[in-house]
């Protein structure tokens, strides 16, 4: 028994009880916000706004695990004797230094509710950086994720960056080179005729003619666009030379080609 006081009042034990309370109740803390926010989460998939209340979401997430962090570090160094207050208080010059050091970082947390705000991108959506592209996966405070399509590796984008990425909206534009001794009334017609096969493709969300894109020296260039889903565009481009050069053939219309003629000089 005596052992067993002694332990009880023994500053040491102390601490690492009253340390262990407070981690076990800040994660407590942040199972229940997460909770909460997992909730508000799967019902936002059901709404119109759906994906930007997830991205919304994402980032709470990643704010609420870094503030509950900091405070269950300043209240633990308190417990063990650290004046935090004039820690804080009296950082001076270190602060200064520090500040410096971390500008990129407060650049990321900045740069991460200009996102959200400003809709740059969300959840789900396909964005390119550099030679990656890929769907949204999360949005934290410091970085973005995505999971590039050629690859399929998870891509870290730092949130300061997102003046060097481009969003792919799904748009696929399509020229149809076709002779200049084909009418345009019936060139249009075949046009219609490959949009409305184009329509039945599952890749494919909508389909339209655009009309005449380009003058070229051997032919009329046509114009269709199509959009689709970003991840699937090489598919979707794939299927709809495929669909072109099939109403082409049944209209027995050739694709035009750059000739060369040859004089020999005697």
């Amino acid at each position: 028994m005596d052992f067993i006081e002694e332990l009880i009042k023994n500053t040491w034990i102390q601490r690492l009880f009253w340390s262990i309370i407070i981690v076990i109740l800040n994660l407590l803390i942040y199972r229940i916000v997460s909770k909460v926010l997992n909730d508000r989460e799967k019902k936002s998939s059901k709404i119109m706004n759906g994906k930007k209340n997830k991205t919304l979401i994402r980032l709470l997430k990643s704010i609420a695990a870094s503030t509950l962090g900091i405070i269950t570090i300043l209240t633990v160094l308190q417990i063990y004797g650290v004046n935090v207050t004039s820690m804080l208080a009296g950082v001076g010059v270190a602060g200064i230094v520090i500040g410096f050091a971390l500008q990129d970082s407060l650049k990321d947390i900045v740069r991460g509710f200009v996102i959200v705000s400003d809709n740059y991108f969300e959840i789900g959506d396909v964005i390119k950086y550099g030679n990656n592209i890929g769907p949204v996966v999360s949005v934290s405070l410091l970085t973005t994720k995505i999971q590039d399509i050629n690859t399929m590796n998870y891509v870290s984008i730092a949130n300061r960056n997102i003046d060097q990425v481009e969003v792919d909206p799904g748009y696929l534009y399509i020229p149809i080179p076709l002779p200049y001794e084909l009418k345009i009334s019936k060139a249009e017609d075949v046009m219609q005729e490959i949009i409305e096969k184009l329509h039945h493709k599952k890749n494919i969300k909508t389909a339209a003619y655009q009309g005449i894109s380009q003058i070229d020296t051997s032919s009329l260039n046509y114009q269709i666009v199509v959009t689709c889903d970003p991840t699937s565009k090489l598919q979707t481009r794939r299927d709809c030379l495929h669909v072109i050069m099939e109403v082409l053939e049944e209209h027995k219309i050739q694709v035009p080609y750059t000739q060369l003629d040859l004089h020999n000089k005697k």
